[in-house]
């Protein structure tokens, strides 16, 4: 299960040097510590309201969430009154989804209480071994709220953590290699795909997210 063969047909669709153009960079834990709890929760948000929706129009009403959320400080939100969560879901600046809103004071708390137990969310997250990227995505999605699935794959794609993404593509290479038979949603299944991703990393010496983006590109179209 060598990746120089996906490497290579992804370099066949791309090309070598637009290929190099297309890989992310992690973060790196210095970095990810750096990175106020604030934005760890804006993250959150932003991802869990593209869920479903039209990424662009999340990004364009996004100042707007950023003032009704207070610019995202997790104490003034984790403290929202249930009247003022009922007044911030009538306001036509942002997308009015009572839940999705609820779940942003729920994972106000959630970031207070990890940042009490590791002085701060950014410490939690740069501390979690690399190699058990399905244990922080499984932690996340039971003790956050709506962290789970592919929103937490990309909170920590887009917050810099080094992560693997199950995108379409990524599964029908994975699915091709044997890996699993369906995208993973048990943990077996996800196990699975951490071996795998392990392995190709101790391969190539490349971070997860460079292995990910370069297996979607191997997909022609």
């Amino acid at each position: 299960m060598s990746f120089q063969k996906i490497y290579d047909e992804a370099v066949a669709q791309k090309g070598e040097e637009a290929l190099a153009d297309l890989l992310p960079q992690p973060k790196t834990n210095a970095e990810l510590l750096a990175v106020p709890d604030a934005d760890y929760l804006a993250e959150m948000a932003k991802c869990i309201f593209r869920s479903g929706f039209v990424w662009k129009i999340v990004e364009h009403k996004w100042p707007d969430f950023e003032r009704v959320f207070v610019s995202f400080n997790p104490k003034a939100i984790a403290n929202f009154s249930d009247e003022r969560i009922e007044t911030i879901a009538q306001d036509k600046s942002i997308i009015r989804h009572l839940a999705k809103i609820n779940a942003t004071r729920e994972n106000a708390k959630f970031v207070l209480d990890i940042a009490e137990q590791h002085k701060s969310f950014g410490c939690f997250i740069s501390e979690w071994p690399e190699d058990d990227l399905v244990g922080l995505l499984l932690y996340l999605k039971k003790a956050g709220s709506r962290l789970g699935g592919h929103t937490g794959q990309y909170f920590l794609r887009f917050s810099g953590k080094d992560t693997f993404i199950f995108s379409r593509d990524v599964i029908r290479v994975l699915v091709a290699e044997g890996v699993v038979a369906k995208e993973p949603t048990s943990k077996s299944g996800m196990l699975a795909v951490q071996s795998a991703f392990n392995e190709w990393r101790d391969e190539t010496g490349l971070p997860y997210c460079q292995l990910s983006r370069i297996m979607a590109a191997s997909i022609p179209g």
